[in-house]
């Protein structure tokens, strides 16, 4: 949950950069600076297993594969499309995992995901007169199928025990993918002492912190329930958006975030769990 409300607090420090920064370059920066703090702060979990830091090369490079897809992706659609393309990840991780893995998901974590598809609409679509597929809606639909297989293999593949070497693993692929994106026009950094703040906040608490917590919780519940919880992120932001700009709600948000909410207690306490059960 914190995760998600993380994420959702992204909006605003993320479309001011933008207009500064290339995207690849924002997240290259972004990203190196993850990294630096992770090693720093978690230096004794630098030394790994070579099966970990494999396991988190593949894993970040399928991270950075999903941005790179919805970056692309959104230049050639509408953001609302976008932003509920890409959460139908709850829905694609449920099958990949039972397709890979042969993960079991029980009939309210379907349910859930019903229920969290219907608030992902309600929150991010609008009225629009451009054709629903396209090439940006393929592409996003690419970002939104790789997202949930890495939170598939991530469930697959993290412990607790493992996660903070797992997460630096991860942090530095991704950083090389974005360097290598980025390099053919130069790096372009922060010019502002306001966008550098923007820039740590994004990748100390929204970057080495979310991708921390995604890992370890990963550690501990299944691949489905993780990606209900974690698609709540457009209900958080519209929160943000309403709190810090002035924004009024409507009915579409109270019906999504009702929805989005439902969706989260059924997975986390499914109907006829009482107080006694663990």
């Amino acid at each position: 949950m914190l995760l998600a409300i993380l994420w959702g607090s992204t909006f605003f420090s993320i479309k001011r950069i933008l207009n500064v920064l290339p995207v690849a370059d924002f997240l290259a920066v972004r990203f190196l600076i993850s990294t630096a703090v992770l090693m720093v702060v978690f230096y004794k979990s630098v030394k790994m297993s070579r099966r970990t830091f494999l396991r988190g090369t593949v894993l970040g490079i399928l991270w950075a594969a999903a941005q790179l897809l919805q970056t692309s992706g959104l230049a050639l659609t509408s953001a609302s499309i976008s932003g509920f393309v890409t959460g139908l990840y709850v829905v694609f991780t449920p099958v990949l995992g039972l397709l890979i893995f042969r993960f079991k998901v029980n009939r309210w974590v379907w349910v859930a995901i019903g229920l969290a598809t219907v608030g992902l609409a309600a929150l991010t679509l609008r009225p629009t007169a451009d054709s629903i597929i396209g090439p940006g809606e393929l592409l996003t639909i690419g970002c939104a199928v790789v997202y949930a297989l890495h939170i598939v293999v991530l469930g697959r593949w993290s412990t607790p025990e493992e996660a903070k070497s797992l997460t630096i693993s991860q942090s530095l692929s991704m950083s090389v993918v974005f360097i290598i994106f980025a390099l053919p026009g130069g790096i372009a950094l922060p010019a502002t002492t306001v966008d550098w703040a923007w820039m740590i906040y994004l990748a100390v608490f929204c970057g080495a912190l979310t991708l921390l917590l995604q890992t370890w919780a990963q550690g501990h519940i299944e691949p489905s329930k993780a990606a209900v919880i974690m698609c709540s992120e457009p209900l958080w932001a519209t929160f943000f958006a309403i709190l810090f700009a002035s924004e009024r709600p409507g009915w579409l948000f109270a019906a999504g975030a009702a929805a989005i909410l439902a969706a989260m207690y059924v997975v986390i306490r499914p109907p006829g769990q009482d107080s006694s059960d663990p």
